[in-house]
């Protein structure tokens, strides 16, 4: 048993409701109360047939461990032998303002058990869980808590405030998760024939949400968009991306920015996504990201990179091809941001005039002085691959001003009156 001094205080759900010792191997009755299974079973073979807590009368004197909770003592017991700090050592003011691990216990227990201060206590896990790396391994390693938050995420009237703290704690915490399989089925899969709500709900928060709970739950779409299923499930939201597409404008905050771009990017490998991005408008959008002039390296790669996507499709591809801005901000791109960037750039460049050979974007890559431009990348320390493209680019070109001069001089030859 762990003693129970002035230095520590003992959650009261860790303590079996007969003995009112720290349970060693809690076990539940049909109830749904939890007792320490000597203690019951001592109850029960004296003959007793009712709950020792609730009173009721047993259906069934079967019992079930509580292997939770049994984790979570372990957890608890171990922290006490490993404590972050002594009691008696000097401390910071930082540290002593952060809610220690069996305060985080409790809170977590709080948020179990009572329907009201839950803002408060998901506060004190946010607080606890941005301290440190080791903070985080231990909220996930408590088996039951990134369960709890999901399933709160499926408690669509639990207000915004609510609903704010829930998806900011779990995108603390979703980082330090190894099977994201497991996660994408907590969060997305459907139950019986009803759809679970959690996708309404990280809807609601980037919707309604304060800037910090829009980029949260932008984090936690990402995170679980692992497979086909899962990220066209995301990509079809009713209005989902529409609201990514509105996030992106070059007026917004660039942190948005980057986490809305890193989600599209996660959900739109599917032929349907892309689909949805063009019927929605998206090459306008980033047509005019690429030309915002404040947009940070990663932003940028990210718009290339999901131009090169979208343009997979015939349907992406007229919308480029047709944009003569798009295609000149393209080709703006080259050899200006990053060696990521410039491939991306060019193998969008090089798919729409020379794999497809679009004469509209042909002339937009020529009036934006692409032909300068493929010609430095030549002399450049490119990749292999880039290298390889820019020569095609290059012959295509050659090709186009040869037949441009050969018309000229047919005219000509014609209008001669000798």
């Amino acid at each position: 048993m762990v003693r129970d001094d002035l230095y520590i205080t003992v959650p009261s759900f860790f303590r079996c409701p007969i003995s009112l010792d720290v349970m060693k191997s809690p076990v539940s009755l049909s109830t749904g109360v939890t007792y320490d299974r000597s203690s019951i079973q001592r109850w029960l073979d004296n003959g007793n047939n009712t709950c020792p807590a609730t009173m009721q009368v047993l259906q069934t004197k079967e019992f079930v461990p509580n292997r939770t909770l049994q984790r979570l003592i372990q957890i608890w017991s171990d922290s006490l032998h490993h404590p972050l700090h002594s009691p008696h050592s000097p401390t910071s003011t930082h540290s002593l303002s952060l809610p220690s691990k069996n305060q985080i216990l409790l809170a977590i227990s709080d948020l179990q058990t009572r329907t009201h201060n839950r803002i408060d206590s998901l506060a004190k896990i946010s607080r606890f869980a941005q301290d440190s790396e080791e903070n985080r391994d231990f909220l996930v390693r408590t088996e039951c808590f990134v369960p709890l938050l999901v399933g709160f995420l499926d408690i669509v009237n639990g207000g915004v405030e609510f609903l704010e703290q829930v998806v900011t704690a779990l995108d603390l915490v979703i980082g330090k998760m190894e099977d994201r399989e497991g996660l994408k089925n907590l969060i997305l899969k459907r139950q019986g024939e009803g759809e679970k709500q959690s996708l309404d709900s990280l809807f609601i928060a980037l919707q309604q949400g304060s800037h910090a709970a829009q980029i949260a739950s932008v984090r936690v779409l990402t995170s679980v968009a692992v497979d086909v299923e899962s990220k066209l499930l995301i990509a079809e939201k009713e209005g989902l991306v529409s609201e990514l597409l509105k996030l992106i404008t070059p007026e917004k905050d660039p942190d948005l920015i980057d986490n809305c771009l890193s989600c599209l990017v996660a959900i739109s490998s599917p032929r349907r996504s892309k689909m949805k991005l063009v019927r929605l408008g998206a090459v306008k959008v980033f047509s005019k990201l690429l030309w915002a002039s404040n947009m940070s390296v990663s932003v940028t790669e990210k718009v290339l990179k999901l131009v090169e996507t979208v343009f997979s499709t015939k349907e992406g591809r007229s919308e480029i091809c047709e944009d003569s801005a798009c295609v000149a901000a393209i080709v703006n791109k080259v050899l200006k941001v990053s060696s990521v960037a410039t491939e991306h750039a060019v193998t969008t460049l090089w798919s729409v005039c020379y794999l497809f050979r679009d004469q509209t974007a042909q002339e937009a890559v020529t009036n934006a002085n692409g032909l300068t431009k493929i010609l430095l990348l030549m002399q450049s320390n490119c990749s292999p691959q880039v290298r390889q493209m820019s020569v095609d680019l290059l012959k295509i070109f050659r090709v186009n001003s040869k037949s441009c001069l050969s018309s000229y001089d047919t005219k000509t030859t014609h209008i001669m009156p000798f």
